[in-house]
């Protein structure tokens, strides 16, 4: 277990670099067409721009992803008790600092953690949630949510976020320019529009792909380190099997928050497998099976 836990740390990095190669590729790809050699600016302004808005996004991303969900700030035991017990019990106990706690009126069960650190972590839980929760399955279901705070899942998920973004606007610049740019030694021409049209395709896909492989193992990784934090690997596998019996789309639903919940809240298409979110319940649920027979 621990020997994953590194290995999926050491991909933390390497998925880093690969969205920096990405963007510096269209940034020198954009660079050998509109600038004269031996001119590096627009590659330079390429990657000063996509680490300036990743900054950003470590920053603002938790408070967006909280009003874009339409949470409300629980301030004291007395209003929601036994989600506020079960929360402070397990920061005590695993030494993380007390999160904010957010409750989202949604009858949809669902919860996400977000915030750059553990220092300035946030945890949410919808109403419909709590509804159907044993307090076992509840703890189970903030334990991955804080599995995601220690593990810094929350930090890398916004960085990420803030890279797809961003290379997806640069790809659009990138299009924009070889079809419509009148100033540069290769403008209008068949072969740069189309290396444009492919730029703009092909990047932002790697990028989401990359998005979603983060997204699907940290689950597992959050599925692993609340199982060693409750000791009860069977009450989170139980909260995930009425996830998935209960299950149904958000009220409010945005795609560039969905990799954050415990649950894919969006409504379900033809693309689901390609581009879920989250692995297959199913999965997460036999891996902590397996696991709950080993204590």
């Amino acid at each position: 277990m621990y020997s994953a836990i590194a290995r999926n740390k050491r991909n933390t990095v390497f998925i880093i670099i690969l969205f920096i190669v990405v963007i510096a590729g269209l940034g020198w790809l954009a660079n050998a067409v509109y600038s004269t050699p031996g001119n590096y600016s627009i590659l330079i302004l390429t990657v000063v721009f996509a680490t300036g808005y990743a900054l950003v996004q470590y920053f603002v991303a938790g408070r967006q992803a909280i009003a874009m969900s339409g949470g409300i700030r629980i301030n004291s035991q007395s209003e929601h008790p036994r989600l506020w017990n079960i929360v402070e019990n397990l920061s005590i106990t695993t030494g993380t600092p007390m999160p904010a706690i957010y409750v989202i009126d949604d009858p949809a069960p669902n919860a996400f953690a977000t915030g750059r650190d553990p220092a300035h972590a946030i945890v949410a839980a919808t109403t419909g949630l709590l509804e159907i929760m044993t307090d076992s399955e509840l703890e189970g279901v903030m334990a991955h949510e804080l599995g995601h705070v220690r593990n810094y899942d929350i930090r890398l998920s916004m960085v990420v976020f803030g890279l797809v973004v961003a290379v997806g606007f640069i790809s659009d610049i990138f299009l924009r320019m070889a079809f419509f740019g009148r100033n540069s030694k290769n403008s209008g021409s068949p072969v740069i529009m189309v290396v444009g049209l492919v730029a703009m395709l092909v990047a932002p896909l790697i990028a989401t792909v990359v998005q979603l492989a983060v997204s699907r193992q940290r689950e597992y990784l959050a599925d692993a380190t609340a199982a060693l934090t409750t000791r009860h690997p069977d009450a989170l596998a139980s909260a995930l099997g009425k996830l998935e019996a209960y299950g149904r789309p958000m009220r409010k639903q945005n795609t560039s928050m969905a990799h954050l919940w415990i649950a894919d809240p969006l409504k379900p298409g033809v693309m689901d497998k390609l581009f879920a979110t989250h692995p297959p319940i199913a999965e997460r649920v036999e891996r902590l099976h397996t696991m709950g027979r080993k204590f």
